[in-house]
C-alpha cells in the first residue's frame, strides 16, 4: 500500500484559487504510478475523477475542470498537485488524491490494487 496524505483544502469565494498537494510514500510507491485527484461534492455517493497524471506526466482533466486546473508532480519530492483557479460554487467538495498502476486508471480498482487513496481534504467554495 502507499500512503498518501493531502493538504491545501481551505475555504474561498468564487473566483478565487488554491493549490492542492498529496505527498506519496512506502516501500511500495512508485513514480511510473499514475497518480489523480478525485473529488465527491456533498451528499454524492461516487466521487468523480476530475485530473489524473502519468509517471511521465501526461494529464487528463475533467470537462468541468478543464482550463481551470492544473494537475502536476514532482517526482522527487513523491508530491502530486492540483492547482485550481477560478474556483466556482460546484467546485465545493471533499478532494481526495489516489495512485496505483496506470491500468486500473478507468476501473473501481484504483487505488486498491496495491496503490492507496489519501484522507482526502475539504474544498469549500462560497458565491
Amino acid at each position: 500500500q502507499v500512503h498518501l496524505v493531502e493538504s491545501g483544502g481551505g475555504s474561498v469565494q468564487a473566483g478565487g484559487s488554491l493549490k492542492l498537494s498529496c505527498v506519496a510514500s512506502g516501500k511500495y510507491y512508485d513514480s511510473t504510478y499514475c497518480m489523480a485527484w478525485f473529488r465527491q461534492a456533498p451528499g454524492e455517493k461516487e466521487r468523480e475523477r476530475v485530473a489524473n497524471i502519468t509517471g511521465d506526466a501526461t494529464t487528463n482533466y475533467a470537462d468541468s475542470v478543464k482550463d481551470r486546473f492544473t494537475i502536476s508532480r514532482d517526482n522527487t519530492l513523491n508530491t502530486l498537485y492540483l492547482q485550481m483557479d477560478n474556483l466556482k460554487p460546484e467546485d465545493t467538495g471533499m478532494y481526495y488524491c489516489a495512485a496505483d498502476r496506470c491500468v486500473y486508471l478507468r476501473s473501481k480498482s484504483f487505488g486498491f490494487s496495491g496503490g492507496g487513496w489519501g484522507q482526502g481534504t475539504q474544498v469549500t467554495v462560497s458565491s
